[in-house]
């Protein structure tokens, strides 16, 4: 039942990694919960922001595989916060306080919408170099929920739960992701009714990305042929939104892909992150990366000026 949270990787990632927490706004209660893992001298690191029903501890995985490897990784979890707008300045004073002026983005589900809110609102002198968007989406009507989001608050959490736990894969699945499933009903239940009533309410208030203010951020999408929480619609109009982003599709990995298919994930990361190498930009220690690779990005790069000068 509990595969993950006994496993060794996550037993190494809990004794390894400490917990943060950092106050940036002037209440109090407003805790940013992350984990901080690789070189602290790289300046635009992968943030990773988790899902609803998601804690910080979710994206262990990527944290130990690409810290490991040379990446500066933080995993957040996000305060209550009941606006988005109050969400991104609230993530804005995050990244001051960390002294990050520019970063990469992993957003899962809720993650995903959130990453691209922020870029969008800080278009004007931009925060997000990148983003990776897993089985996320651009506009919350999708869900059909806008009429009830601004109820949230005053409903339990054990119907909270019932309203999460409904979007998750239902019928047999492999047992990698049956673990990755129990893992993260488990995380649900460390979520308090504040915490779960505001993230389903930034979920489904009525908003939509506006993609023209974030046309020169690198964009990912990763998704899942399986089943997953998101319609077909749904991902079409990501496709639609990001004509030219980076596609990493995965046969299987479900609503969690990042637990149960994290080697899968980590190399579509990697792969997303090493356009950046060279520059300052980069998410890596240049130690870790080898000189032929770094001579390679150098001429792709002289290229693409050349092709924008010509252009």
């Amino acid at each position: 039942m509990e595969e993950i949270r006994v496993s060794p990787d996550y037993n190494w990632f809990r004794s390894t990694v400490p917990l943060k927490r950092i106050i940036v706004d002037d209440d109090d209660s407003k805790v940013w919960s992350l984990y901080d893992a690789g070189p602290k001298n790289i300046r635009c690191p992968i943030i990773f922001l988790p899902p609803v029903s998601g804690t910080a501890e979710v994206f262990f995985q990527q944290v130990l595989a690409l810290s490991g490897w040379g990446y500066r990784v933080i995993s957040l979890q996000y305060p209550v916060y009941w606006d988005l707008l109050e969400f991104c300045d609230g993530f804005r004073k995050l990244l001051d306080h960390l002294q990050l002026d520019k970063v990469h983005l992993f957003g899962a589900s809720l993650g995903g919408f959130l990453a691209q809110k922020f870029a969008e609102v800080t278009h004007k002198s931009p925060r997000v170099h990148s983003l990776i968007l897993c089985n996320s989406f651009s506009d919350t009507s999708i869900f059909n929920q806008t009429w009830t989001a601004n109820s949230f608050w005053l409903m339990p959490a054990f119907m909270l739960k019932k309203i999460v736990l409904g979007n998750f894969a239902k019928g047999p699945v492999d047992p990698k992701m049956a673990d990755a499933i129990d893992f993260m009903v488990d995380r649900l239940e460390s979520l308090n009714q504040s915490e779960l009533a505001s993230r389903l309410t930034l979920n489904c208030q009525n908003s939509y990305v506006e993609p023209h203010k974030i046309k020169d951020v690198a964009v990912t999408i990763m998704d899942v042929f399986d089943q997953s929480a998101l319609s077909h619609e749904a991902k079409e109009e990501m496709y639609k939104l990001y004509p030219n982003a980076r596609r990493a599709h995965l046969k299987t990995g479900g609503n969690f892909p990042y637990l149960c298919r994290s080697a899968e994930v980590n190399l579509y990361i990697q792969i997303h992150l090493r356009q950046f190498h060279g520059t300052r930009y980069a998410a890596i220690s240049p130690e870790m990366v080898s000189a032929e690779e770094l001579e390679v990005q150098k001429t792709n790069l002289s290229n693409d000026s050349e092709s924008d000068d010509e252009s």
